[in-house]
């Protein structure tokens, strides 16, 4: 059964951009409505659920905790087509590396947008975030594709996680010693405060996507490489099904171990994270693999496919304007009167407001590149 779905640029996989767009749809509002709606049903567990649309702490992993890590995972899927394609048909090398830049230098941008830097208030400002950290992880993970086979990448990623490792547990910090891997004492926050200026998120004592938190990022893009590498292979589309979901559990249940001695933590992006997070990435691509490309059920996946195609469009865009402001227009006259509902109907309406943007982008057959 065919998984093509008309408006959906030619050769592109469907089931990469559906889980783009579910990741996408999260973090631009679903979220927020499917707390609220549990909160508004009032169901023990229900409300233990809505605990998952929060970061942890510290240490942990929440289903939130998966977000910007399928993220970054979803890019490197998408670098063995996308590079791939430009290099089989002839394209050459010296136009790729500069694309390669242009790219990281227009997300570094936007990421400086995102952060208020036309409000030209330097005071507090954050130098790091989220597209910092996806311009960065392109860049360098782009390099090792275009330089490397299949097996360089994977070695390459291993040695990332076991060299991160080795120096936050073996690298001393000032006043706190070495293998310290609390909020103050750990390595990656001892960095990031020495040498990054301006705010942080979002712990106290230094940036979620801080320097040295950075390069493990790589590693997660990395085995999304290793993911859409076994996509574009030969091999018969049941195997790769099984592939995915036998590499999922693996790393798993590498992560859960490595867990014991260098545990799960998002914030500092640690090497059992990594492992935890990509196993999840790996189930869920695979699911949607099996699903759109192999049984060619398609027609579902068209919300999320709408969002995949223009990710950092909705996410820039959602920080800039208030989409808020659209949904009230039409909604204004009556929401007063939904009583305790108001908050999920709120949370929808913007969502819906946000979807319809990209739904007009969609069939103007615009899909913003980064």
């Amino acid at each position: 059964m065919s998984s093509e779905l008309k408006g959906v640029p030619s050769g592109r996989v469907v089931s990469i951009d559906a889980v783009r767009g579910f990741d996408m749809f999260w973090i631009v509002g679903g979220a927020e409505f499917f707390r609220a709606l549990f909160e508004y049903l009032d169901s023990p567990l229900l409300q233990a659920l809505s605990g998952q649309f929060g970061h942890s702490e510290w240490n942990g992993f929440t289903f939130y905790d998966l977000i910007f890590p399928l993220f970054l995972f979803i890019v490197g899927a998408s670098m063995p087509f996308a590079i791939g394609r430009r290099l089989e048909r002839g394209g050459s090398r010296r136009d790729l590396y500069i694309h390669v830049v242009k790219r990281t230098l227009t997300l570094l941008f936007l990421g400086f947008i995102y952060n208020g830097l036309l409000d030209f208030d330097f005071s507090g400002f954050r130098y790091t975030g989220v597209l910092h950290r996806i311009a960065l992880c392109y860049f360098f993970a782009a390099l090792i594709v275009m330089n490397t086979r299949v097996r360089g990448q994977a070695i390459t990623a291993g040695l990332i996680l076991v060299l991160y490792w080795a120096v936050m547990k073996l690298v001393p910090v000032p006043g706190h010693g070495a293998g310290v891997l609390t909020p103050e004492g750990n390595l990656s926050g001892f960095i990031d405060r020495s040498l990054l200026p301006g705010s942080f998120c979002c712990y106290r004592f230094g940036d979620n996507e801080g320097i040295l938190s950075t390069v493990p990022a790589v590693a997660t893009t990395l085995i999304g490489v290793l993911a859409g590498q076994w996509l574009k292979s030969s091999s018969p589309q049941k195997k790769k099904v099984q592939g995915l979901l036998a590499a999922g559990a693996a790393c798993l249940a590498a992560g859960f171990i490595w867990d014991f001695a260098f545990p799960i933590n998002k914030l500092i992006w640690t090497s059992s994270y990594v492992l935890w997070a990509a196993g999840w990435s790996l189930l869920l691509l695979g699911a949607f693999y099996w699903i759109i490309d192999v049984r060619g059920y398609s027609g579902w996946a068209f919300l999320f496919v709408v969002i995949g195609l223009n990710p950092i469009t909705i996410y820039v865009a959602d920080r800039i304007f208030d989409f808020g402001l659209i949904a009230g227009i039409f909604i204004h006259g009556f929401i007063d009167s939904l009583g305790s509902f108001k908050p999920v109907f709120w949370a929808f309406c913007v969502l819906l407001t946000e979807w319809l943007f990209l739904y007009f982008l969609y069939r103007k057959k615009i899909f913003l590149k980064a």
